[in-house]
């Protein structure tokens, strides 16, 4: 037993050597540098005119601009958007642009995308969790230049690989203010799981769908890496030029649509009730119910077969995503900003996340939220702030975001 005691820890050492010597024979052999992988100076320094020494904008600082007209469509039954996006792009950099390059994240749900090779979609983490067989992503019909260049009014010449898009110009945007439009025609099928960024959420009384991503978008064009055309691979941020949005989603009539932007046409969408409820949110520090459960009810019986066109406005934001359910109980209330301004918060969700430990609370939570932090660090520059019950379980766009429907108390 004594012998035991002494030579067992010298094969446990004897062990770990030899383990450490396979190791450090591989990082010897291996060309991975963490030195260059983790260097603090990556990308390269940008025209000191533009970007100060410490990284903060200089005295010729330039950002260009894209500003997005969309008219989409949904369809329950397909589970289909399709829609016309026509982008306004400025481009207020000192350099003529040969080609544009745009975003296609739904292209990140085709067979075969890096995305899926690198974390396939029924892979069931985070990020996957879907259909084995759904095949996804845009269906581009249509790509006109409509202004801008001398091939305006022509369709475009086009290169899609995996989720970019190339555009090549026959004549160059010229630099410091030229402006170009682009016209395309798409569609996609709304997937169950959308990498946790969108999904449909199964509810008793009909499906919620929560949509992002969801329209070709431009890629940045900057003054530290020219075009950011780094591939989407669903585990990922967005870096987007900022700009306006006009936005019109037609829905079947007993949807309602839940958006990150200004209503435009409240008279056109919602009934004379709904109307005042929503402007006495406005003005109240309280929730007020807006479309309440029995409403809802009576809606998710109806048909539906005629459709309703919501529009929205957003200014200065850098995307738009947008809900729509029949199932929808709506409730809202004041926010309350420090220069004076107001804001209004709002929360979407289903008759299985009612109660006042759940999403009975949720507007409460936001008005909160955004007044708090509006006072401690930044004033919060949209118009509404949106709280969507949904089966994505934590995902923030401009003035709304989708949260898990089946949140309780301090997970709420």
């Amino acid at each position: 037993m004594f012998m035991k005691k002494i030579i067992l820890p010298f094969v446990c050492i004897l062990a770990a050597n030899a383990s450490y010597a396979q190791v450090e024979s591989v990082r010897m052999s291996s060309e991975y540098d963490p030195h260059i992988l983790f260097a603090p100076l990556k990308y390269p320094v940008a025209d000191a005119s533009s970007r100060s020494v410490n990284g903060a904008p200089g005295v010729a600082y330039w950002q260009n601009q894209a500003d997005y007209s969309i008219n989409a469509n949904f369809d329950e039954g397909s589970k289909k958007v399709s829609g016309t996006v026509v982008i306004h792009y400025t481009n207020n950099s000192p350099y003529s642009l040969d080609y544009l390059w745009l975003q296609l994240d739904q292209n990140l749900f085709k067979k075969g995308s890096r995305g899926q090779v690198r974390l396939p979609l029924d892979s069931y983490s985070r990020y996957g969790d879907s259909k084995s067989d759904f095949d996804g992503g845009f269906n581009i019909t249509a790509v006109k230049l409509q202004s801008g260049v001398a091939s305006a009014g022509q369709v475009a010449d086009y290169s899609i690989s995996d989720t970019r898009m190339q555009i090549p110009l026959k004549s160059p945007l010229k630099a410091k203010g030229g402006k170009i439009d682009i016209s395309i025609d798409y569609s996609f099928i709304v997937t169950t799981y959308g990498a946790d960024r969108m999904g449909i959420l199964e509810t008793s009384q009909g499906n919620i769908y929560s949509v992002a991503q969801w329209y070709p978008r431009m890629c940045v064009f900057d003054d530290v890496r020219g075009w950011n055309t780094d591939p989407y691979l669903g585990a990922s941020e967005f870096y987007l030029e900022y700009g306006q949005f006009d936005v019109e989603i037609t829905v079947p009539s007993n949807h309602l649509v839940a958006a990150g932007g200004n209503l435009l046409n409240p008279a056109e969408v919602l009934s004379t009730e709904q109307i005042t409820r929503l402007e006495s949110a406005r003005k109240s520090d309280k929730t007020i119910m807006v479309r309440s459960e029995s409403e809802m009810m009576k809606a998710a019986k109806s048909n539906g077969g005629n459709v309703k066109t919501w529009k929205f406005h957003l200014d200065h934001a850098r995307d738009f995503s947008w809900a729509t359910s029949k199932s929808f109980i709506w409730d809202a209330a004041r926010v309350n900003l420090p220069s004076g301004k107001t804001s209004l918060a709002m929360s979407y969700y289903p008759q299985e996340s009612k109660g006042n430990n759940a999403w009975g609370r949720s507007t409460e939570y936001v008005k909160g939220s955004v007044e708090n932090y509006s006072k401690r660090w930044f004033e919060y520059p949209y118009p509404v702030a949106v709280n969507v019950a949904s089966n994505v379980g934590g995902m923030e766009y401009p003035g709304i975001v989708f949260c898990g429907s089946s949140s309780t108390r301090s997970g709420l």
